[in-house]
């Protein structure tokens, strides 16, 4: 996924001015704010407690057809113990009770805005963006940042989470852990990483000789000795969401795939100054992502056994 650092940076979709806001997208459709409904009997969380002085809000990444669960249905609709497994992910969100969330859509984008809606607490809580086409998660960022006004991507006390629509397992402590170490940490990014037993298919998480995140690259760009690494990334992040927008300038496509990779912003950071943290979940369960029928099923399993366990 991460393409050839030792040349200079080819300028990617975003602007390469340094860091400003990126221009207004006039294809970035504003599909009808919609929100949805907390966890039943759980009492929200203020994530805003953990940093008075901080804003926060979230990114969900729910543009792709999921063409391996070999369905029409579009992969955030697929039905996990009989709710579409996106639910869990806003849910999740909204017991933190942050600010705002985008949700970016794309393939079959009215049926994903359609079923979130229809479950909606608070129509002013969330947005949605349109990537009309597939080009990678950094382009799914860049068109998620067009649902806020341009000057409010320059405001330096804002965190976003970003996270993908399929990771029904997720924990709000898990995000609210996640949050806490990206502010304690002083960060312009922080990863939730996970060490796997088999991590094959994952982008692997490289570290420095100190022990610092230098880079993510992918399973199908990693060479012999970067497949042997056992921790991987979860593909949900905290930004500093000024940092974010700067970096996503510098992207290219300079990769195995040819898109626009959000993995990428990491080693931009890097390269730039900039501070980026990690924090490790206890629990890969928690991480696993869903592409298959196969990991739909597993995920659903160990939904049943949590709640067997309460």
């Amino acid at each position: 996924m991460v393409g050839d650092r030792s040349t200079g940076r080819t300028s990617g979709f975003g602007p390469d001015n340094g860091g400003s806001s990126p221009p207004p997208r006039a294809d970035i459709p504003r599909l009808n704010s919609c929100c949805y409904h907390p966890l039943q009997g759980m009492e929200p969380f203020d994530v805003n407690r953990l940093s008075s002085e901080r804003r926060i809000g979230a990114m969900v990444l729910a543009a792709g057809r999921g063409s391996r669960m070999q369905s029409a249905r579009p992969k955030p609709l697929h039905l996990l113990c009989g709710r579409p497994m996106i639910r869990y992910v806003m849910e999740t969100l909204e017991v933190l009770d942050i600010e705002s969330t985008v949700v970016v859509v794309g393939y079959e984008a009215e049926a994903v805005a359609k079923a979130l809606h229809e479950h909606a607490a608070d129509p002013a809580r969330v947005n949605f963006a349109e990537q009309t086409i597939q080009r990678g998660t950094g382009d799914a960022v860049y068109v998620g940042l067009g649902a806020y006004e341009p000057h409010e991507l320059d405001d330096k006390n804002f965190d976003l989470i970003v996270l993908p629509g399929d990771t029904p397992l997720l924990t709000s402590s898990s995000l609210i852990a996640l949050h806490r170490e990206h502010v304690d940490s002083r960060a312009a990014a922080t990863l939730l990483t996970a060490k796997l037993e088999n991590p094959s298919g994952y982008g692997r998480v490289v570290r420095d000789e100190q022990g610092q995140i230098d880079r993510i690259i992918e399973h199908a760009d990693a060479t012999t000795d970067e497949l042997e690494i056992l921790e991987v990334n979860t593909s949900i992040y905290c930004f500093d969401r000024s940092a974010l927008v700067g970096a996503l300038g510098k992207v290219n496509t300079q990769n195995a795939q040819g898109e626009y990779y959000l993995t990428d912003v990491i080693q931009v950071l890097r390269d730039t100054g900039h501070s980026v943290a990690a924090l490790t979940t206890d629990d890969p369960d928690e991480v696993r992502g869903v592409n298959d029928r196969q990991q739909l099923a597993e995920c659903e399993a160990v939904l049943r056994q949590r709640t067997s366990n309460k």
